[in-house]
């Protein structure tokens, strides 16, 4: 499952993130770090962007990006 199939108030942990060189580090200095928890707190009319809460603050990602990230949903 993909971050952007979560939920509005659904959590996960983060398996993997898809992509390459600077896309890749570029999500990881934001937080989202395998292993790490994800939950989404809000969607934009339309499903995008999608503000997820992770390490303790909000971060509002595109669906594309949001896609590119795996999670265990947890229940």
């Amino acid at each position: 499952m993909t971050l952007d199939e979560l939920k509005v108030g659904q959590a996960g942990i983060i398996q993997s993130i898809r992509g390459e060189g600077p896309l890749v580090q570029r999500r990881m200095v934001l937080g989202l770090l395998e292993g790490s928890t994800v939950a989404v707190t809000r969607r934009a009319v339309g499903g995008d962007p999608i503000e997820v809460q992770v390490m303790g603050y909000a971060l509002s990602l595109r669906r594309a990006e949001a896609a590119r990230v795996s999670v265990a949903p947890q229940p």
